[in-house]
């Protein structure tokens, strides 16, 4: 006699139930993991679209923390984490989002890893720019999820390897010959891949022919950029330890100074020397002794607008507090406001451009358009800098080598002199809405919002006029191409075309000296200037 138990029961009912079939169960598939970058992204809003355009959506917890359920999605995924409230990762005319791609070859049964932050952004960027997307956004966003052949995959793990494998070994990270940043499991905990997170700067550049957001930008800690060729002779991987070290000398110092700036501060790669801004050399014009930290975000390319939209002026502001300075020095970019111009025209007008004062000092804009002032969009950091507690100034742009012909001043024949290259004129074709002075507008806007001035086009104008003999070794003029060999397939910097705008590594300190005469000579940066040498 066989006796019926209570845990035999639902075997019988299941038995009784499948007497007429029973269809098999497909297991589950998830997708969970970590948003962070360098913390977590709290709320993240994270997309996901899979190879038949079929796309899932999910939210973070406060640790950046998400589980989705995957189990209709057909392998290759590609996963969006964008931040909470603002979800615009393309566009350069309103303030872009953190946003972030992972990119996920395979689904298995169970729980499957995806973690979204700068690293797994930088191999999507990768992946796209080698398939000749215009960045991983683009690639993400396409219709269905890119198939990505396996030789595209491993060269992009193998530069992300060569850039950022120290430093993820120096932070505990078992580096195994599979390792991969989406796969991984970690945690938004300042430890492992998040400790290597903490000290990088994330962004995504801007893209010339569409104004889009193009390619993965990651700096380190100084704003030293992060990107291939790594070699002796190429550019650095990140260097963990100096990063950290420099993290935590911003973060303990008395004075620090965040530069809102362009290529001519901006700090380079080494593959780029020897190109340097003055914004790069600048902490060595302060005392040895004085406790004073330099934040060089000057990034090239960027016009008052983009600086703050393409999220340049973000990325400082972890480290801003109250007493600190901001020193805003844009202009050279704004000017991009040929509409006619047959490459970029209407991308920068759209995008770059802002408008100059008119002559009485008032400003100029498109219809409903206030944002494209050059006045108002200086103001944006000024009005930002004072509600964090800080000290804001302007500068003027440093002069180009040029004279009032927009020709290389001082050459053989012609010795008419370096003059103000910051004003525009009608085009002929009238491609520009509106001309004006863009260095007039600077001291407008420094005088109608009562904040100190230091007047360097006029001071690098000077300069320039008085190094007519030997001017090529401060702008940026390489002669020996087997030294600089990124010089040799160049259009500009080299002696058969002199770049006029830019500096080499005198000009570079010759212009940081020129700025810290300018504080000694302002009297409302008298608190500042006695911490100079």
């Amino acid at each position: 006699m066989h006796l019926l138990t209570r845990a035999s029961l639902p075997i019988i009912v299941l038995a009784v139930l499948c007497l007429g079939g029973c269809a098999s169960v497909p297991p589950v598939k998830r997708l969970n993991g970590v948003v962070a970058a360098g913390g977590p992204l709290a709320q993240a809003h994270i997309s996901v679209r899979d190879s038949k355009g079929t796309v899932a959506s999910t939210r973070a917890d406060i640790l950046g923390r998400y589980q989705l359920d995957a189990s209709t999605l057909t392998p290759p995924l590609v996963v969006v984490a964008s931040e909470a409230d603002n979800r615009n990762c393309r566009t350069n005319q309103t303030p872009r989002a953190v946003c972030m791609v992972a990119w996920r070859a395979t689904l298995e049964d169970g729980d499957n890893t995806t973690n979204v932050n700068p690293l797994t952004d930088w191999l999507a960027s990768e992946m796209a720019t080698t398939l000749q997307f215009i960045g991983p956004q683009q690639f993400a966003e396409t219709p269905q999820a890119p198939v990505v052949p396996a030789s595209v995959q491993a060269r992009a793990l193998q530069q992300l390897r060569s850039g950022f494998g120290a430093a993820l070994a120096y932070s505990g990270v078992v580096l195994t010959a599979g390792f991969d940043p989406v796969t991984t499991p970690m945690r938004a905990d300042g430890r492992g891949v998040d400790a290597v997170l903490t000290v990088l700067n994330h962004t995504r550049g801007y893209d010339n022919d569409s104004g889009e957001a193009s390619a993965t930008v990651i700096t380190d800690t100084a704003w030293r950029p992060i990107a291939h060729p790594f070699g002796e002779r190429a550019n650095e991987p990140l260097q963990m330890e100096r990063a950290e070290r420099e993290r935590a000398a911003i973060l303990a110092a008395r004075v620090r100074l965040f530069i809102v700036g362009d290529s001519t501060a901006a700090t380079y790669e080494r593959e780029r020397l020897p190109r340097m801004g003055w914004g790069q050399v600048f902490e060595e014009q302060f005392k040895d002794t004085a406790d004073v930290k330099v934040v060089n975000g000057a990034r090239a390319g960027r016009s008052s607008r983009d600086f703050y939209n393409g999220g340049w002026y973000r990325q400082m502001l972890r480290y801003l507090r109250p007493g600190d300075y901001v020193v805003i020095a844009l202009g050279h970019n704004d000017q991009n406001c040929n509409s006619l111009r047959p490459a970029r025209g209407a991308a920068d007008v759209a995008n770059l451009c802002s408008y100059p004062n008119d002559a009485q000092g008032r400003r100029q804009f498109p219809a409903r358009q206030p944002q494209m002032s050059f006045q108002t969009a200086l103001e944006v950091y000024i009005d930002d800098a004072r509600a964090r507690g800080a000290i804001p100034f302007l500068m003027t742009p440093t002069t180009r080598y040029l004279n009032a012909d927009r020709r290389v001043a001082h050459v053989s024949g012609d010795t008419r002199p370096v003059v103000s290259q910051h004003r525009t004129r009608q085009h002929a074709g009238g491609g520009y809405a509106f001309t004006g002075d863009y260095s007039q507008t600077i001291r407008d806007t420094a005088r109608a919002n009562g904040v100190p001035l230091i007047d360097l086009e006029a001071k690098t104008i000077a300069f320039a006029n008085a190094h007519a003999h030997d001017w090529q070794d401060y702008w940026l003029v390489v002669s020996d191409t087997v030294k600089f060999p990124w010089y040799a397939t160049q259009t500009a910097g080299t002696r058969a075309a002199p770049d006029t705008t830019h500096f080499q590594e005198r000009g570079a300190r010759a212009m940081a000296a020129l700025v810290a005469q300018g504080i000694k000579e302002t009297l409302q940066l008298q608190a500042l200037a006695q911490h100079l040498k």
